[in-house]
């Protein structure tokens, strides 16, 4: 019969601490802190794989388990030489549950299990302390009512508090054994009310309850989510570690605290945590009474102290990393009730890893993998004040698109957004943002959208920018033309105004109302910079380059360790305020010559900014991708245009004025071209624009396009190349589905080169064309188009719309419950599809360097700075990722991982 039950306790366990996914991270630090000695409460742990029986039983457990069950239960009463349900000496249990991964405060405890009418009076006896007994009594029924009958925590809570408030006491240890009684009969009068039956009496049967609200626990809503943020998988299940009960509660000698061998929020190496005398350990985290500094033990209860101290610094060395603990006192013996590897901040985790090398405790290589690559955002943006946070209140959950803190005053348009900006920080607050919205976001201190998902524009532009982002918060209604936003969040409705604060939290998603305290982050830190040198020595040869399009973006990703330039999108140069009415000019010109015309006056920009770039990223590549979206995106939207064609005739001398601003003509010359550009706009309109007249189709179309691009590029480069910097630019064509388009494009960069770099004697100057891979029929003929590009870089956000059929901006519509199903892991546009769309990457990659052996291949879409996406590009032999300046080190650090990983499965392979 396999084994499902494994005791502890004693000095001996069934089990060790490497038994995680069997016993789960509790059940595995009892059983091993119990073989090294530590004083333990003994008990038994009920196994993961117990809890995944549970769902495929219809909720219940079978009984060869419960077997096992009770047999442990006996083999409890025999150590601890009580029965449970005993009238005289009861025995008493805690239920807790206990998964491989850490998900503090997601699933269910119960405290005190085994008492009853009967078995209350008993302990009250055994103790002589009916205080004591009534205690724990009442705080069973609370607990046991709220977890196991699903009774709202209220409603005991209002009875508790109403005691209190008429006998006049200011704490709970204020009370009587007389009141405890009183709110007991009352807390049965509403278990009985709200389930009709009364409050269970028999203690095997409160035990088997008690085991299955916590496995029910796993599936909770608040589970469900903490799982997805934290990549758990579903499927491993939760322990139930059954524990005899040791009490805080029986006086001025006896306590309860929580604590973490180092800071957890800033690394320190000092002792951590807090304590409450008399109290039991949900008194602790729940807030009910203020609790002590853990330091404060010492002169509370000295001996204790001594042996908490020795205890958990020899549990540090055993584990090798910090530990979060539990503790009870029992009138002045010290038991620890759990020890697992503590949950900490990204700068504690970075500091804490450099620390134990220092003191030799882990190496380099177990450093670099104790630090989860997401956890680095913490480093490189302001997050809310936590203290700050609790008193304000939250108005909005959304998709965290963009780490980082955000406070200032909502404008809820970008040109309020300029405005507000001259007086002070101001957070931008859209339905969705355009590339329009580019000046607003830019003064921004934080985006915020009613729609759109983890690669709309505003999150993908946010990510460039560094700006702290949430979009897709459902509950905010823009009203623009009122400057307001109607908020209905968890049963509250409120309208937010322009101009009231609100504090952004782009990490978690989440909105408040008022203005938070922020703490800074210290990039620059020199446990960081040690930390990223270590990463960088496994890393190897694999680079990591960065999204940027602007000289001032590709600094800040030089400053994060970026080794290139691996998508400069050239579009958004031409969003700018001086140059999108040459943009306009060119799209509205009817023929070649006019277009050339516009365009001759947006070349000396371009090549303003590639030559910042080349600049900034001397003697590293500088990836730079030809115009791609289709044309209407620079002109007007429709609708907007109708309106004030039709408000133009009765318009005041003010309305007209700002409409010649709006659209950079004279308001005599309104008149005409307002109707002229709606033609336009109307002639550019596409049923499905996405895969319309854009990328390589549009410079293919107007050629003199291509050849402006490149004749900046080239002259950037040669001009740049002169001042002794190394100048490496690849061009790259975008939406290649065809060799011949690229064929066709590439001989217009070839001869515009060669012409540029001729005059300039500089022939010799190293450059290449490459090609986007966002199709899928470039991907299967790979092997066709690497007989003309010189480079691959997947562009995975459009390749994932187009080989999985699915619009980015149209997903979030139906996402939760595709994620919810389990149809989709993961949000596909933010964690790369590595069964289907990493297929396509992966056999383009090999027809490709089939066809060219030196073939560079590398990623510019958002996965690029996705942990798991980073790995996919390690294993399948990429040369690099790109992504946003703010996600370099993660990419640095996640590549770093992957290559330790495959150097251990390569050194099992040797050994096998």
């Amino acid at each position: 019969m396999k084994k499902h039950v494994y005791s502890f306790g004693g000095g001996t366990a069934e089990g060790d601490g490497k038994m995680r996914d069997i016993l789960g991270g509790k059940g595995a630090g009892l059983a091993e802190m119990s073989r090294a000695g530590v004083p333990v409460p003994p008990g038994f742990t009920i196994s993961t794989e117990v809890c995944n029986l549970f769902f495929e039983n219809g909720n219940k457990v079978p009984q060869e388990v419960d077997d096992q069950i009770h047999a442990a239960l006996n083999t409890l009463e025999q150590q601890m030489g009580k029965k449970l349900g005993g009238v005289d000496d009861p025995l008493l249990l805690s239920v807790r549950s206990g998964a491989k991964f850490s998900m503090p405060g997601m699933m269910n405890t119960i405290l005190n299990l085994g008492l009853n009418d009967q078995t209350t009076e008993g302990l009250a006896r055994k103790t002589a302390n009916a205080r004591f007994a009534y205690d724990c009594y009442r705080r069973f029924i609370q607990m046991f009512g709220e977890v196991a009958l699903h009774i709202d925590m209220a409603k005991f809570d209002h009875i508790f508090n109403s005691r209190k408030g008429k006998v006049k006491a200011d704490l709970d240890t204020d009370l009587s054994a007389s009141d405890l009684k009183t709110i007991i009969d009352d807390y049965k009068k509403l278990v009985k009310k709200e389930t009709g039956s009364d409050f269970p009496q028999d203690a095997r049967e409160q035990l088997m309850l008690a085991r299955d609200a916590v496995f029910n626990s796993w599936n909770t809503p608040k589970a469900v989510y903490y799982r997805r943020m934290e990549k758990i998988p579903d499927s491993i299940g939760t322990a139930a570690n059954v524990q005899a009960m040791v009490f805080g509660n029986m006086g001025d000698h006896s306590g309860t605290g929580v604590g973490f061998t180092r800071n957890p929020s800033t690394g320190e190496k000092v002792f951590y945590g807090e304590f409450l005398v008399n109290a039991q350990g949900e008194d602790v985290v729940a807030g009910i009474r203020t609790p002590q500094p853990i330091a404060e033990l010492e002169q509370v209860m000295p001996e204790a102290y001594r042996q908490l101290r020795e205890i958990t610094s020899n549990l540090e060395h055993h584990y090798r990393d910090v530990q979060d603990f539990e503790f009870t006192i029992e009138e002045g013996k010290l038991y620890m009730l759990q020890t697992r590897n503590g949950k900490r901040t990204g700068p504690a985790a970075v500091r804490i890893a450099v620390d134990m090398v220092e003191e030799g405790l882990i190496s380099k290589k177990e450093a670099v993998q104790r630090v989860a690559p997401n956890q680095l955002d913490q480093l490189l943006h302001p997050v809310l004040d936590p203290a700050t946070r609790k008193g304000l209140q939250k108005i909005a959950l959304g998709l965290p698109a963009s780490p980082g803190a955000a406070v200032g005053r909502a404008a809820f348009s970008s040109e309020d957004a300029v405005e507000l900006a001259v007086k002070g920080p101001v957070v931008l607050i859209r339905k969705e943002t355009t590339p329009d919205d580019i000046h607003g976001m830019d003064v921004s201190k934080g985006i915020l959208t009613a729609v759109g998902g983890l690669t709309s524009h505003a999150a993908v532009v946010a990510r460039g920018m560094g700006r702290p982002c949430v979009v897709g918060a459902s509950s905010v209604a823009v009203d623009e033309a009122n400057k307001q936003a109607t908020i209905v969040f968890e049963g509250t409705k409120l309208t937010l105004k322009e101009g009231e604060w609100i504090s952004l939290d782009g990490t978690l998603g989440e909105v408040y109302l008022g203005q938070c305290k922020t703490n800074e982050p210290d990039p620059k830190s020199p446990d960081f910079a040690t930390f990223m040198k270590w990463a960088d020595e496994f890393r190897g040869k694999f680079g990591v380059r960065a999204n940027a399009d602007i000289p001032r973006d590709a600094k800040q990703a030089r400053a994060f360790g970026a080794e290139g330039i691996g998508l400069c999108r050239t579009e958004h140069m031409f969003f700018a305020e001086d140059r999108i009415p040459h943009m306009q000019a060119m799209i509205l010109a009817r023929d070649e010559k006019a277009r050339k015309k516009a365009l001759q006056k947006l070349l000396p920009m371009q090549r303003k900014d590639f030559a910042g770039l080349f600049e900034s990223m001397d003697g590293f590549p500088v990836v730079i991708r030809t115009l791609d979206p289709p044309l209407h995106e620079f002109l007007p939207k429709r609708e907007n245009l109708m309106v004030d064609i039709a408000r133009l005739p009765n318009a005041s001398a003010k309305e007209k004025k700002e409409m010649s601003a709006t659209y950079n003509v004279p308001v005599p010359e309104l008149r005409k071209y307002l109707p002229d550009l709606l033609h336009r706009v109307e002639e550019l309109h596409e049923f499905n624009p996405m895969l319309g007249h854009r990328g390589c189709r549009l410079g293919i179309t107007y050629p003199e396009v291509t050849e402006m691009q490149a004749r900046a590029i080239f002259e950037a480069a040669a001009h740049v190349a002169k001042k002794g910097i190394n100048v490496i630019p690849e061009v790259m064509i975008p939406l290649v589905g065809n060799v011949k388009e690229l064929e066709n494009q590439k001989a217009l960069v070839l001869k515009v080169a060669d012409e540029v770099l001729g005059e300039a004697g500089m022939r010799d100057l190293k450059y290449h064309v490459g090609t986007m891979i966002e199709i899928p029929r470039a991907a299967m003929t790979a092997d066709e188009v690497a007989r003309e590009a010189e480079f691959f870089s997947f562009g995975t956000n459009d390749l994932t719309q187009t080989t999985m059929g699915l619009s980015r901006d149209d997903y979030t519509k139906f996402s939760r419950q595709y994620e919810d199903l389990k149809i989709f892991k993961a949000d596909p546009f933010a964690v790369l599809d590595q069964e289907g769309v990493g297929k396509v990457i992966e056999m383009a990659v090999k027809l490709g360097r089939k066809t060219r052996p030196d073939l560079e291949v590398g990623i510019c879409g958002e996965h690029g700075g996705e942990p798991s996406s980073v790995e996919f590009c390690y294993r399948i032999g990429m040369n690099y990722v790109s992504c946003s300046p703010y996600r370099v080190p993660i990419a640095r650090l996640a590549a770093a991982q992957a290559a330790i990983a495959d150097e251990g499965k390569a050194e099992l392979q040797r050994t096998a």
